[in-house]
């Protein structure tokens, strides 16, 4: 996603977002697995892009595994490698050896502990400016720092060797389709800006969920949100941060300066299953309750509550495996555990089955092939669908998502929600892309807790704007049907009509970020009917009851500055419907008339990086 520099600073992106397992104590090269175990307690066969320390291992091998790990992925925006880094129980680098990990595109770093104390970082876990020019010495920015997980795990901040500025915080410069979930950091701050190389430049993320956060420094990053989580401090904030059942979570009352957005509690969450040892060393995957009203972390006093699933309980996939043994597999009640890579799906991964739980690792990824729908959720309760990314593919597909038929029965469950926890989409990018819609969701009391939706602004085919514009296809980002379904970080880009459709009653959604498509060529390639452009975010106008707390749409017309969208958001004018704290951004070309309903003052080049807020809608 474009979006503009820091004051005083100039546009250096342009079109830019803005721009099995083996005993082992050697050291990986790139691209080599390698684990570490101990002999008694060999672990289950996770494939090759699955890579897992014990603490018995040197940490000069593990520090050189994880080096080479970066190396390899610290520009591979757009490649096709998936790796995840799992560390077994117990305590990694030293007061004089600390274990400083940078984390590159498409990698998991995860612990596999029961409770995240039970993994300890004696050290680092970052991501840094990504240095885009001049031989990765030059546009030092993390404006497309996509793609990385960070979970289940303690970080015990140990700076020994790293320059003065670089020691000051834990940096975790990154922006959408990376989560920070169970993470307890001590002994330094955290900082959500990487102030060091090249000094601050703009991010746009980020999620955080269920983490236990000393003094946390936003400084740059546009939108962000922690969710049941506690946070000692948090400083700075740039248009759009949102807080939800967090503890410790600054005041909104001075909205919007500061731009806070506080929620006392989240009304439905669900955390994000996570794979953990047992004390023999056998493998399982805790897939956590929903709650209610929640505050704070689900780890405070013990395990998380929920329920524990065997590995043997899942089908273990690799992306060699057909979808019809998938299929069977899932018929057969098994769940599924999807190990990193790229997945081509000629037709759809069919989940039928209630409470069924599809975990992937490493980022793995499904990608359409012959126009299918990757993954297809029936109407039942209780699934769970965590880690997943789903790319469309070069024949258009009707949906890269569904929960539930358009028209179908709805058996759902308030206390027991279908979830999408870190699901990610892509349309465009390392390949042409074509859908109509990424996610559909028709079932009722579904929640959706992290969820990136991207008709890529960017990438590799070699293609105008003029040319994505009539290549890269996708109408709606996500369309939603469903009655009393939640959003926990909804974000949504460059859909080529309404990014979000919502006609389901009774939804919520707490944090929304929405960039306008960069790239339609003419008016009239962006018009509504008569009506000039297509919201960011739609409200069907038959919905009685909704909420939004935390919005945002910006506009970046680079193929045609001239260009005018009416409204930001569009709603129905009922009592019920209500949104708080809205707002709209002009990154430098085009225009955004209204906030809302032809409310709110224009979001013009006059106003670049100027945000025209809307405290509540209606007044």
């Amino acid at each position: 996603m474009t979006t503009q520099p820091p004051a005083g600073g100039t546009r250096k992106i342009g079109r830019l977002c803005a721009i099995g397992l083996v005993l082992a104590t050697a050291v990986m090269t790139a691209g080599t697995p390698a684990v570490a175990a101990s002999p008694a307690h060999r672990l289950p066969d996770l494939g090759p892009n699955v890579t897992v320390f014990d603490p018995g291992m040197p940490v000069a091998d593990i520090q050189a595994t994880l080096d080479a790990a970066h190396a390899a992925q610290v520009d591979a925006e757009m490649g096709t490698a998936r790796h995840a880094y799992l560390f077994r129980p117990g305590t990694y680098g030293t007061a004089e050896q600390p274990l400083q990990i940078e984390v590159g595109y498409y990698t998991e770093i995860a612990g596999l502990g029961a409770s995240p104390t039970d993994v300890v970082i004696n050290g680092k876990v970052e991501v840094y400016n990504r240095c885009l020019e001049d031989g990765g010495t030059a546009n030092c920015l993390a404006l497309v720092n996509f793609w990385r997980t960070l979970s289940n795990l303690s970080i015990n901040v140990n700076a020994a060797g790293q320059d003065g500025c670089r020691a000051s915080a834990n940096i975790w410069a990154v922006s959408q389709a990376v989560s920070m979930r169970r993470i307890d950091i001590t002994g330094g701050n955290l900082s959500l800006m990487d102030y060091c190389t090249a000094g601050p430049q703009y991010a746009s993320g980020g999620f955080i969920a269920d983490s236990r956060l000393p003094t946390v420094t936003n400084g740059s990053q546009q939108q962000w949100l922690t969710r049941d989580s506690e946070i000692a401090g948090w400083s700075n904030g740039v248009w759009n941060q949102v807080f939800s059942g967090v503890a410790g979570a600054p005041d909104e009352s001075g909205f919007p300066n500061p731009p806070y957005t506080t929620l006392d509690t989240t009304p439905v969450s669900r955390e994000k299953p996570y794979l953990f040892a047992d004390a023999r060393g056998g493998l399982n995957v805790r897939v956590p309750s929903a709650r209610k009203n929640a505050r704070g972390i689900t780890w405070a006093d013990g395990m998380t509550p929920g329920r524990t699933l065997p590995l043997r309980d899942f089908f273990v996939a690799r992306p060699s495996d057909p979808v019809r043994v998938i299929n069977s597999q899932l018929a057969r009640g098994k769940h599924l555990l999807l190990t990193p890579g790229v997945y081509d799906i000629a037709r759809s991964i069919e989940v039928r089955r209630p409470n069924t739980v599809v975990l992937g690792l490493g980022h793995a990824t499904l990608t359409a092939v012959h126009g299918s729908t990757p993954l297809d959720v029936a109407d039942v309760p209780g699934v769970v669908v965590a880690g997943v990314t789903v790319d469309a593919g070069t024949d258009k597909s009707p949906v890269l998502l569904r929960v539930g038929k358009r028209h179908g029965h709805r058996w759902s469950s308030a206390s027991n929600p279908t979830t999408l926890s870190d699901v990610y989409f892509r349309v465009g990018g390392p390949h042409v892309g074509r859908t109509d819609t990424a996610l559909e969701v028709n079932s009722d009391h579904v929640l959706i807790d992290h969820a990136w939706v991207w008709r890529a602004d960017h990438g590799v085919e070699g293609l105008t704007d003029t040319e994505r514009w009539n290549t890269n296809l996708g109408r709606n980002g996500a369309v939603i049907n469903g009655d009393h379904v939640t959003a926990t970080g909804l974000f949504v880009e460059h859909f080529q009509q309404y990014n979000t459709v919502w006609n389901g009653d009774d939804g919520t959604t707490i944090l929304y970020q929405n960039e306008l498509p960069y790239d339609p060529p003419t008016q009239a390639d962006w018009m509504n009917g008569d009506v000039e452009g297509w919201a960011g975010y739609k409200v069907g106008d038959r919905v009685r009851t909704h909420r939004l707390y935390g919005g945002g749409v910006y506009v970046f017309n680079q193929n045609n500055p001239e260009i005018h969208t009416e409204n930001g958001f569009e709603v129905p004018e009922a009592p019920g419907v209500r949104l708080h704290h809205i707002m709209t951004v002009n990154l430098s070309a085009g225009t955004i008339d209204h906030v809302v309903n032809g409310v709110g003052d224009a979001a013009d080049t006059t106003k670049v990086g100027a945000p025209v807020y809307v405290a509540d809608h209606p007044a």
